[in-house]
């Protein structure tokens, strides 16, 4: 998950993840120029470990369960 400190969002999809029992890291955009270009006013940004993006903003269980088949 690609998100930021201070992002009430990213939290949120972090607490939801958790609350699924979903393992994933999160990877702040702050840290890296390029992901700060990527990803900026965009997080939090859900992808699966190929890095597609399965959502962002918001966590979608439809999405996630679909990139966990």
């Amino acid at each position: 998950m690609y998100g930021r400190s201070y992002c009430h969002l990213c939290e949120d999809m972090a607490r939801a993840l958790r609350a699924l029992g979903v393992e994933f890291e999160e990877i702040d955009v702050d840290t890296d120029a390029a992901l700060l270009e990527r990803f900026d006013q965009r997080v939090p940004v859900l992808t699966d470990a190929s890095g597609r993006e399965i959502c962002h903003y918001h966590l979608d269980e439809t999405a996630l369960r679909k990139a966990l088949k």
